[in-house]
């Protein structure tokens, strides 16, 4: 064996030893990972995301996946020869859309249930409508109705629990029930944030198109690795963030706030981005702490 043989793996035992306190640290916790963006519409990218939330069950963890399928919603709309429309950021979701929706998110839950399972690791697809598990009201947006779009006003995770329990990993797809037992999709951001919530998750990851947050968006120096809840209110309130990210931090927030213990975006288009923030003492996006 070469010295530079030897040397590539000394740095893998490295890599290792480095990870072993985090792995110690949140054996048997639970992580909520909110998988969507871009990194659900490359093969590769959602392959080897794929593989690490694998790889953090078979280390220990207790991974739930919340997963969204908006691209694929208005794919498959276009399809129809319907338009996608939206108000707000929301998708304006009559009977006929919201029966493409359920389609399309049961196909990208079964799918990824589909590449857990290649892996060895025992998955159970699930939606919110399954066991109570995301009950829901009409969501408006300003006032004006969009449709069958539902805000969540209870969490049963009772269903999680039993299938954390057997040791499957959870993946749910964001659709839920109101009370009279129709249909809603969910924003997969609130889903997430919601069910990390209700289990109390020692994590909650959040696999954006985006690095984390910024000070200056136009300036990647002031890239912010760390931050508590209160400093995020704050640059939510001084209006550092805006747009898009705004409500995604404000649902950071309010679950850091909430029995959530870490929040953390990251860009799920980098390769191991869960295990470069997760196992690595600097790790690569934003982290947001109680």
């Amino acid at each position: 064996m070469t010295d530079e043989e030897m040397k590539q793996l000394q740095d893998k035992a490295s890599v290792l030893i480095e990870a072993l306190p985090y792995i110690q640290q949140f054996n048997r916790r639970i992580i909520v990972i909110k998988y969507g963006g871009s990194a659900m519409t490359s093969d590769e990218i959602k392959n080897n995301v794929i593989k690490d939330v694998t790889l953090l069950k078979l280390v220990g963890f207790k991974p739930i996946i919340v997963h969204g399928g908006g691209k694929d919603i208005s794919r498959w709309v276009e399809k129809t020869g319907m338009e996608a429309r939206f108000i707000n950021g929301l998708r304006v979701t009559d009977a006929d859309t919201m029966e493409i929706a359920e389609m399309v998110l049961g196909r990208v839950n079964k799918n990824l249930v589909q590449l857990v399972e290649k892996l060895g690791v025992k998955a159970c697809g699930i939606s919110g409508k399954d066991g109570h598990l995301l009950e829901v009201k009409k969501r408006l947006s300003d006032g004006q109705d969009i449709g069958f779009v539902g805000e969540i006003t209870n969490v049963d995770p009772t269903i999680l629990f039993d299938l954390l329990d057997r040791d499957f990993l959870p993946i749910v797809a964001p659709i839920g029930l109101d009370e009279n037992y129709d249909t809603y999709n969910i924003n997969a951001d609130d889903a997430a944030c919601a069910v990390a919530k209700a289990v109390e998750a020692e994590k909650l990851a959040f696999l954006t198109d985006i690095e984390g947050l910024y000070r200056d968006i136009n300036d990647r120096s002031t890239f912010i690795s760390r931050l508590s809840a209160a400093e995020a209110k704050k640059l939510c309130d001084d209006g550092i963030v805006g747009g898009g990210m705004l409500p995604k931090l404000s649902g950071c927030i309010d679950a850091v706030e909430n029995g959530v213990k870490n929040v953390h975006i990251l860009d799920g288009r980098v390769l191991h981005c869960l295990l470069l923030e997760i196992f690595t003492d600097k790790g690569i996006g934003t982290w947001i702490y109680r």
